[in-house]
């Protein structure tokens, strides 16, 4: 315990005791938690960014899978990132539950896929539970990160600083394995192993 409560090292592997996953703590790689849902790995680790004086740490949460068809989606709070505009052909999308499409904005590029994702009200609920959430497909993680098979893309959520409360990564975890089954279910993915390793 520390001088401003426990630390991440202590939290990570609280949770990975908790959720049945695999805590790492690499000198050169840093930390990260590794989770198996069925055929997928939801992997949870950090990344610091430099931006010339200072430098910016993120919490990330990642796991490839195999995309059946190039389903994208991107979902994220009001006001956070207004800005973005039209994401890869993307357009904003209103999925039906008023609550929902009031505290959101839903981008994709099949409007019948991402109503039917958004039709688990379970994972709807989890979503609200997070005070701060982006959620998007990416293709893979550019030059110097992990290169993707084709037709592997990675669903991907990050956050700057690091997050050190215990039942909001528990709550991410969930958020990202009922993600992919729902993806399962709406024919957007397969249950295989997308055979990437995350750096």
């Amino acid at each position: 315990m520390g001088l401003f409560g426990p630390s991440k090292k202590e939290i990570w592997e609280n949770l990975a005791s908790q959720i049945g996953a695999n805590y790492q703590d690499d000198f050169w790689k840093g930390s990260k938690v590794t989770a198996k849902v069925g055929e997928w790995s939801i992997v949870l680790d950090t990344y610091t960014v430099s931006t010339g004086k200072s430098a910016i740490t993120y919490t990330r949460v990642r796991a490839p899978f195999v995309n059946q068809n190039g389903f994208k989606f991107t979902i994220y709070r009001k006001g956070l990132f207004s800005g973005l505009g039209k994401l890869f052909g993307m357009r904003d999308i209103e999925i039906g539950y008023e609550e929902f499409d009031d505290s959101f904005i839903i981008k994709a590029n099949d409007e019948d896929k991402v109503r039917s994702l958004f039709a688990n009200e379970n994972l709807r609920q989890m979503i609200q539970h997070q005070s701060y959430f982006h959620l998007t497909v990416k293709n893979d993680e550019g030059f110097f990160g992990a290169h993707f098979p084709e037709g592997v893309d990675e669903l991907y959520f990050a956050v700057s600083g690091v997050i050190k409360d215990i039942d909001r990564l528990k709550n991410l975890f969930d958020i990202f394995a009922e993600t992919l089954n729902q993806l399962c279910i709406i024919g957007a993915a397969y249950k295989e192993d997308p055979k990437v390793e995350l750096k």
